[in-house]
């Protein structure tokens, strides 16, 4: 088998195991299914997607409407294969889910009685993040502008151990309602489109979607952090280079 062979069923095999879920919502013009033929070449063809992969075997749905950041959270600090808590239900065995990445110490920074009513907000993910053994840079897009999202974001995604999660209204992008949280895990520069693994998987799944579409979705103020706008968060391991 050629290395380009391999490579394609290993991806076939990641686009089977990360879009097996119920039928979704319809997706607008604007955005490509992953689980489209479109879709998988670009993922092919993609110039930065080392995220992809362990992004892929940690791919988990949100289990509430409230918990998109949540389930970023714990899809990151799973791929970055950090210290993790016992999961009783599965002793011994250890993962971050999403019962067990909150705690008091995460209570103090966003209480779990007020994530549960109003999620969480941009600042709110890099400071739970930021409580980790980990780099965290947070960024508003009101602070920066496309070329350096795209920049950053196409930076990590090529490089192991590097992560970007984003904060961005849906509605911008053509999609249902309000402010989503879900993980980056390639980019294509043909294309200018970056794969968004929506943490919402009974709702959408994995989409393309063009760079500046995205920055201006997260151009958008959000008002439960003082309509401050959303926008990215960059992550990478605490030694990792």
């Amino acid at each position: 088998m050629t290395i380009r062979a391999l490579r394609r069923g290993l991806l076939v095999l990641c686009l089977v195991s990360a879009t097996a879920e119920a039928q979704t919502l319809p997706l607008p013009g604007g955005l490509v299914d992953l689980r489209s033929e479109e879709g998988a070449r670009l993922l092919e063809e993609s110039d930065a997607r080392e995220a992809f992969l362990p992004l892929s075997i940690t791919f988990v749905t949100q289990k509430n409407h409230a918990y998109c950041g949540v389930a970023s959270i714990v899809m990151v600090l799973n791929a970055l294969q950090l210290p993790a808590p016992a999961m009783p239900e599965n002793s011994p065995y250890r993962s971050f889910t999403q019962d067990n990445v909150l705690d008091e110490e995460t209570d103090r920074i966003l209480p779990r009685e007020v994530l549960a009513k109003q999620g969480m907000t941009l600042d709110q993910l890099g400071a739970l993040l930021a409580a980790r053994p980990l780099e965290v840079e947070v960024h508003h897009a009101a602070d920066a502008d496309l070329v350096a999202f795209r920049d950053a974001a196409r930076d990590h995604l090529a490089r192991k151990g590097h992560f970007v999660i984003v904060n961005y209204l849906r509605k911008a992008i053509g999609q249902e309602l309000g402010g989503h949280i879900s993980p980056l895990a390639a980019y294509d520069a043909e294309s200018d489109r970056f794969l968004i693994l929506d943490v919402s998987r009974y709702k959408y799944p994995p989409v393309w979607v063009a760079a500046s579409d995205l920055f201006d979705a997260m151009n958008t103020t959000d008002a439960d952090n003082q309509n401050k706008t959303r926008g990215y968060v960059l992550i990478r391991g605490a030694t990792t280079h």
